[in-house]
């Protein structure tokens, strides 16, 4: 029987868990987001990680590290965070990667198989099954990413401020952003996040007042969650393509905040845009938390059955469930 140690740091939160190879959850913690580039850089992310890890687990080493970190996008920041990671010294191993990757074992065994994260931000991994893999480099509006939840919300200011002086057409976004945030007009939203009285990541907040007013039937907004649609569609579109998977029997795998949220215009369009395209694949919606699957890489690294894959999954569930983040 091994130990393991698994970590999933995104964009808002940073699971870690401990197991071992007969299935059992030694121990799981939650933090906050531990994105290098968000969070106020490779140290501070490594303290707050390190602090994390320090707190689970039941003594014993763990044989094996799977890291899985949003912000490991390019292969130097991967370097870098896979020096940082080793120097750190949680594991006798320890293998760091994008958190795409926890996506998408969590959410498919499959070879050929596609993820595409909608949460904070927006992501895509594909892989086929001779090994070949499809990265994106997620860098934000420099690298042509659209959406996520913190774009959404900036987009949803954006047009209630346009709609409010007569640039852009009416919308309920004018009312429902100025309520959110105890203001009258969403001009006062505007200069309150220009003065720092609201916090520029606040504005995340907005992408579930998006979806609710688009419910609604608001024009402008549903026009957003297309817009969404479309970008989620693409993405896996692309992967599919590179990777020549476009006919094949394929999974697609959807995670993230936005996507798990289950708005039924956005996964009506986003189902029609895949089948379309890649009219053989199936589409999974990973529903388990992301370190879910660092574990299962790792317990496939170490070789433990499904059977113990399995049980260690059940247990997160559980866990998640009855609302204990801390050491069990």
């Amino acid at each position: 029987m091994s130990v393991f140690l698994a970590v999933d740091g995104g964009n808002s939160k940073t699971e870690v868990l401990v197991g071992d190879t007969d299935g059992r959850v030694v121990g799981f913690a939650r933090g906050g987001g531990t994105n290098h580039q968000t969070s106020g850089g490779m140290s501070a992310v490594m303290g707050k990680l390190t602090h994390l890890v320090r707190g689970v687990g039941d003594g014993r080493r763990p044989e094996l590290a799977v890291v899985c970190l949003a912000g490991a996008d390019l292969p130097v920041e991967v370097a870098a965070l896979t020096a940082a990671v080793e120097t750190a010294d949680w594991a006798d191993k320890s293998i760091v990667d994008n958190d795409m990757a926890a996506l998408l074992r969590a959410g498919t065994e499959a070879p050929d198989a596609v993820a595409v994260v909608c949460g904070a931000g927006i992501n895509c991994l594909g892989r086929a099954a001779d090994g070949r893999m499809v990265r994106f480099p997620s860098l934000g509006h420099v690298s042509g990413d659209w959406g996520g939840g913190q774009h959404l919300g900036a987009l949803a200011l954006w047009h209630a401020a346009r709609a409010e002086d007569g640039r852009g057409p009416d919308t309920a976004l004018v009312a429902a952003v100025a309520n959110h945030f105890d203001r009258t007009t969403a001009a006062e939203v505007s200069a309150a996040v220009h003065l720092g009285e609201i916090s520029p990541r606040r504005l995340g907040e907005l992408s579930p007042v998006l979806f609710r007013v688009s419910a609604a039937g608001d024009e402008v907004a549903r026009s957003v969650v297309t817009r969404q649609a479309d970008e989620i569609v693409a993405l896996a579109t692309a992967a599919l393509r590179r990777l020549g998977l476009l006919a094949a029997p394929t999974t697609v795998v959807l995670g993230g905040g936005v996507l798990r949220a289950l708005d039924p215009l956005l996964f009506q369009l986003v189902s029609a845009g895949l089948h379309a395209a890649a009219p053989r694949a199936e589409i999974t919606l990973v529903t388990d938390p992301p370190v879910v699957g660092a574990a299962l890489l790792a317990m496939d690294t170490l070789g433990a059955d499904r059977a113990a894959q399995e049980a260690m999954r059940a247990q997160v569930r559980r866990l998640i469930a009855a609302h204990q983040p801390g050491e069990i």
